[in-house]
């Protein structure tokens, strides 16, 4: 005969155990009120605050400014903006018809992907090798002192940065110079609109690829020790390592760093690219920043620029569900996940 005794401190006998109808299933957590919650977490609410402030301000206030691409505004149509807004004509997509009409727009964007793409081939690769090498290849007492040195560009403003690379590579330059004295032709670097893209590349990588090691050498410290201690025990060397283990912990870091980079494709800067611009040249250094400055705030055509920067923060969001979207199918979380 079968036995039908209930064992004591089965789940059944349980109070926080499974009942047969919802077997299987976590318990509903229970909601904290929000009065609850501000009164537990007031310190670190009132922490954020200023950080928040500053993020409401700057970033989000600007966002309704975006309507004025819409507009034939003029700020000179009443004693304050609200009212210049009141009263400046709606002309629907106007301005995004004259924008696209424009062969300065597209010389300007035709630059700005070009930049973008000669940077994500010959730079973002840079932050993650140099990384790998200062976790691993050097010894801790020269460890900080290789990254004060190359962290210590990023802290420099692009006047100074553009300012060394013409004292080393300009007409008068160090370079110049010595190849003068040696009786060759000294070459055309800082002036060459040929070799533009190379120059604000390498005026980057030696800003701020430093900077960028910074949270990769933060993904490699939680990578488990212990897994290149086994792999070296079963006989794999620096390379089948560096291969299947550090690459797969660095690859959600990359992803990430790499959907983001995407969704900022379409700006590559604007102090670096105008302080340039009259050395090489407007069909050389014009990018959407440089682009909306001069063809927008320079000349007081507000919603001619807010129709550029609208289009420029379209394509970038698009850029960057594209991006996360191609990362969930190759199995990766990406920035954000469902």
């Amino acid at each position: 005969m079968r036995d039908t005794t209930v064992v004591a401190g089965s789940d059944r006998t349980r109070p926080d155990g499974p009942t047969r109808a919802g077997r299987g299933r976590r318990p509903a957590r229970r909601r904290v009120p929000l009065r609850t919650r501000l009164a537990r977490d007031w310190q670190l609410l009132l922490m954020v605050t200023p950080g928040f402030l500053v993020l409401l301000v700057f970033s989000y206030l600007p966002i309704l400014g975006n309507v004025i691409a819409f507009q034939d505004y003029n700020p000179y149509l009443g004693d304050n903006p609200l009212q210049a807004f009141a009263r400046s004509n709606w002309i629907g997509f106007g301005q995004f018809q004259l924008l696209f009409e424009d062969s300065a727009f597209w010389d300007a964007l035709r630059n700005t992907l070009a930049i973008t793409a000669f940077q994500l081939v010959f730079f973002f690769p840079l932050p993650i090798f140099l990384a790998i090498m200062l976790h691993n290849l050097l010894s801790s007492r020269w460890r900080g002192f290789v990254q004060t040195v190359v962290y210590l560009p990023h802290f420099f403003s692009w006047v100074l940065v553009v300012s060394f690379f013409v004292a080393m590579l300009g007409g008068a330059g160090l370079l110049a110079q010595t190849m003068r004295d040696a009786g060759m032709q000294p070459w055309n670097v800082m002036t060459n609109p040929d070799t533009f893209i190379i120059l604000v590349t390498a005026e980057a990588v030696w800003k701020d690829v430093g900077w960028g090691t910074i949270v990769f050498l933060a993904a490699l410290s939680t990578i488990d020790t212990s897994l290149y201690e086994a792999a070296a025990a079963d006989g794999a060397g620096r390379w089948r390592r560096l291969w299947h283990i550090t690459l797969p912990g660095l690859r959600p870091v990359i992803v990430l760093l790499l959907i983001l980079r995407l969704g900022d494709a379409l700006s590559v800067g604007f102090e670096q690219f105008l302080l340039q611009r009259d050395a090489v040249g407007r069909q050389a250094a014009e990018v959407l920043d440089t682009f909306v400055y001069h063809f927008s705030i320079a000349t007081g055509n507000y919603g001619y620029g807010a129709a550029a920067g609208l289009f420029k923060a379209a394509i970038g969001l698009g850029l960057i569900l594209a991006a996360n979207r191609v990362a969930h199918l190759l199995g990766e979380r990406g920035i954000y996940s469902k």
